[in-house]
């Protein structure tokens, strides 16, 4: 991850957005630099998706305002989702298409050049354990085989930021193992990441910082170990800290 003094690739500043007289999100702010991995965590309803839904340009904030690579999500959203990557946490896949005609179809909605969508796809395929279903149906794919596919789909246009919601979940070892490897490698390279996760070890091996949300409003952040210190039990686990940031108690 680069130093405190390269621009940020997201900039989240004092975002809220309502439904109706509900406030689901609340004058949220963060930033994630290029190569950093930043968690999302918080208890179900403290605002985590209304958030990336803000943030991939899903839903408009009532006030404040994104940037990604220094332009506006609203205002310059063409400009601003070039450089995006979302992956929902069931994402869409078409059931009649292989993986690889697949990511073909992602490709052009990106205007890549064939040779070169079908060159990162079959490594993308490959690097993700699929090459041997590259011609199997998406719908006779298990869960984490589609998972898989829809990350590659994500991935294809080198995305310099990938925005995950729960990628994870239902996912059995070897799958979830696989995409960690793959997150872990993306990183190298300099993208960032974005993610929701309820998985602790996810946050704690892979995140550079994490954010707590508690009720729309984020009630920590910083990395694990600073997350920790914000508590008065020493020995506390990060599984421990996250609980105890996402109450109403006072730090």
């Amino acid at each position: 991850m680069n130093d405190q003094s390269t621009p940020a690739i997201l900039n989240v500043n004092n975002i809220t957005k309502k439904f109706c007289e509900l406030t689901a999100v609340n004058q949220v702010s963060f930033d994630i630099k290029p190569g950093e991995c930043f968690a999302l965590l918080g208890a179900n309803g403290a605002g985590k998706t209304t958030s990336l839904k803000m943030i991939t340009g899903l839903l408009k904030p009532d006030e404040g305002n994104i940037l990604i690579n220094g332009a506006d999500v609203v205002g310059q959203s063409q400009l601003a989702k070039e450089v995006l990557a979302y992956l929902p946490d069931e994402p869409l896949l078409y059931d009649k298409l292989y993986p690889m005609e697949y990511l073909q179809f992602v490709s052009k909605l990106w205007n890549m050049d064939g040779k070169i969508a079908k060159e990162k796809g079959e490594a993308l395929l490959n690097e993700m354990g699929l090459w041997e279903k590259r011609n199997h149906y998406c719908e006779n794919l298990s869960r984490g085989m589609r998972q898989k596919v829809a990350l590659c789909g994500a991935l294809i246009h080198d995305p310099k930021l990938l925005v995950m919601d729960e990628p994870l979940t239902g996912l059995d070892f070897n799958a979830a193992n696989q995409i960690k490897k793959t997150f872990e490698t993306q990183l190298e390279t300099g993208m960032s990441i974005l993610v929701t996760t309820h998985i602790i070890d996810i946050a704690e091996k892979m995140a550079h910082r994490i954010g707590v949300l508690n009720k729309g409003v984020i009630a920590a952040c910083g990395t694990s170990g600073e997350l920790k210190s914000m508590i008065s039990t020493h020995d506390a686990n990060l599984e421990d800290t996250l609980i105890t940031l996402s109450t109403d108690q006072n730090l």
